[in-house]
């Protein structure tokens, strides 16, 4: 690491200098604030020793100007002047670590140490950061389309305030993503993002999940459990298909929300917990208030804020994250792929898409392994985005014995056929593209 010593005693940057070298540390000296701003300006340094005292200057007011210079400076601060008020002032301004006078080569040796371990620990989350934006391609935050980008603007205008927060929409909107989203937006984005799946326990399991338990709470309960609200303290915590949470935890979860005091189960102790609660569900939940499956108070306190993603059948830019999708996964395997034929293009944008953005990531994956060529053809598109258009055989012919329900199925299959959209399809057939989908959900097209 590159040290730079600022003292404006001689002796004391001398035994500084010799004792850092000593570690293998390459070391610069200034004697007053306006050279150790001149040596900042000329080279990037990795960790700063500062004197409190420069003379009639103050070695506070060096920090910002330096930290402007090199944002990941380490500055540990070395006084025999130091009190809690200026220690307190020196961390709030940026500080790193304080070195008393007098101090031992053994002590210069534990501070530069801590900050390498420091560096080294900031370093690897930065490259794992890295690792996971390149091998999860988050879509679903991207794209032109007008309901997504308004849903976008809401969330970060809310995600500085920790209002309870619940995300509609379809199973593989990214309503997931959207939640880390929220998280990375917010006041608390270093602290812990934690996520509970409501439908993945027992009752019993989820509570002590959720709120952790005592030793001998249970069978099997061999020791203490914090649970998912003491591991997201400072940070958020994502109920994951909230609609399924069972009626015996919801009042436990509403007292909860209105208080933020929980006890673990087998425990009478009350515990605090300041986390930022988000929730989602593909659930109608009103309807599910008015047959008596889920709390009307709860649900007031979950949607202080909603919203909703929508499906991506319903969505404008199929074509513009197909090829976003494209670009990421030929990356990872390797080879060039240029687009989509034609064909292959108008399979996407017929295709109702029932498992939305997840299953689109999953076909143009799929496509970019199996791809012989340059461009996504058909023959390499799942079977289940193929356009199915059989021939009709004589019994569906206009004036057989055949029912109308029959006749609409393959008069608008073969329009989805000869169309390249959904939108140009309804209109041919003169209903609205939300009849559209639900004929086509009900003939299986």
């Amino acid at each position: 690491m590159r040290v730079l010593i600022v003292d404006d005693e001689p002796n004391i940057r001398r035994t500084l200098r010799v004792t850092v070298e000593a570690l293998g540390h390459p070391v610069e000296e200034a004697s007053s604030r306006r050279e150790a701003l001149r040596q900042a300006e000329g080279q990037a340094f990795d960790v700063a020793l500062v004197d409190l005292r420069l003379g009639d200057d103050s070695g506070l007011d060096l920090f910002e100007p330096l930290l402007a210079q090199s944002p990941r400076l380490a500055i540990v601060v070395i006084t025999a002047h130091a009190s809690i008020d200026i220690a307190l002032d020196a961390m709030r301004r940026g500080a790193f670590d304080f070195l008393p006078k007098p101090f031992t080569p053994g002590q210069v040796r534990a501070v530069l140490e801590r900050v390498a371990r420091v560096r080294g620990l900031r370093d690897r989350v930065a490259d794992l950061e890295e690792r996971v934006r390149l091998e999860v391609p988050e879509v679903e935050l991207e794209g032109r389309d007008p309901e997504v980008c308004r849903v976008l603007e809401m969330a970060r205008r809310v995600a500085p305030f920790d209002a309870a927060v619940l995300l509609r929409g379809e199973n593989g909107t990214g309503k997931g993503v959207l939640a880390r989203a929220l998280h990375a937006w917010s006041k608390r984005p270093d602290g812990p993002f934690i996520t509970v799946n409501c439908p993945s326990l027992s009752p019993e399991l989820l509570e002590s999940d959720l709120f952790g338990h005592a030793r001998g709470a249970f069978t099997g309960a061999i020791r203490d459990a914090a649970g998912k609200v003491a591991a997201a303290e400072g940070g958020t915590l994502f109920l994951d298909e909230i609609g399924d949470l069972p009626l015996s935890l919801q009042p436990k979860l509403l007292r909860f929300l209105q208080e933020r005091k929980y006890e673990r189960v087998g425990e009478t102790n009350t515990r605090s917990s300041d986390v930022r609660l988000v929730a989602a569900t593909n659930r109608d939940l009103e309807a599910m208030v008015k047959s008596g499956g889920f709390r009307e108070d709860l649900l007031y306190r979950l949607n202080v804020v909603e919203m909703t993603l929508p499906p991506l059948r319903k969505r404008v830019d199929i074509a513009e994250l197909a090829n976003h999708l494209l670009a990421f996964f030929a990356r990872q395997v390797g080879r060039r792929l240029t687009g989509f034929t034609p064909e292959a293009s108008q399979a996407l944008a017929r295709h109702p898409w029932p498992g939305n953005l997840r299953e689109l990531r999953n076909a143009i994956e799929r496509a970019a392994i199996l791809a012989e060529g340059p461009e996504i053809g058909l023959a390499d598109l799942p079977e289940r985005i193929l356009p199915h258009t059989p021939e009709p055989g004589p019994d569906l012919e206009i004036g057989r014995s055949v029912s109308l329900e029959a006749l609409e199925a393959e008069h608008i299959r073969r329009i989805l056929a000869s169309t390249t959209s959904r939108e140009e399809a309804a209109k041919i057939l003169g209903i609205d593209p939300s009849t559209l989908y639900r004929k086509r959900k009900q003939y299986g097209l």
